[in-house]
């Protein structure tokens, strides 16, 4: 069997947090795992045995082997943020946006259209821009 390129050797400080934290206190159940994984990674465990007893996947204990060894364990524990544009609107944004539907149309209007809610939206200094899909989307997953 090959070298393994990413080993684990814990500092004390390290394997302390690591025990603290899957011994009391709420965490994710992913940072567990995490844990969990670098803990028996540590005592000498192989690959083998770490799936077996961990029921995780070799790409997992090798991810988590990696992250470790060059970012640390604050890296190996948390994930990376997500590819993507943020939400524009957030859960505060969202009450706005039903509280203004749920109000009184604009004169002129029989009723609030999904554009003129961007365009209140945007008005109310809530968001810079918003599209009127946005918009839509948010109102059929609140209703």
């Amino acid at each position: 069997m090959p070298k393994k390129l990413y080993l684990i050797n814990l500092n004390d400080e390290e394997r302390q947090a690591l025990l603290e934290m899957t011994r009391k206190g709420k965490i994710k159940a992913r940072q567990m795992k995490r844990a969990m994984i670098l803990l028996k990674a540590n005592e000498g465990s192989s690959d083998p045995q770490i799936i077996s007893a961990l029921n995780v996947s070799r790409p997992c204990v090798e991810r988590i082997r990696k992250r470790f060894v060059l970012g640390g364990l604050e890296k190996a524990l948390n994930e990376d943020p997500r590819p993507g544009q943020r939400r524009k609107l957030d859960g505060r944004a969202e009450a706005t946006l039903i509280a203004t539907a749920c109000s009184q149309v604009p004169e002129g209007h029989e009723h609030w259209t999904l554009r003129l809610l961007a365009g209140k939206m945007v008005e109310l200094d809530i968001v810079d821009s918003v599209s009127y899909e946005t918009i839509r989307r948010t109102l059929k997953k609140t209703r």
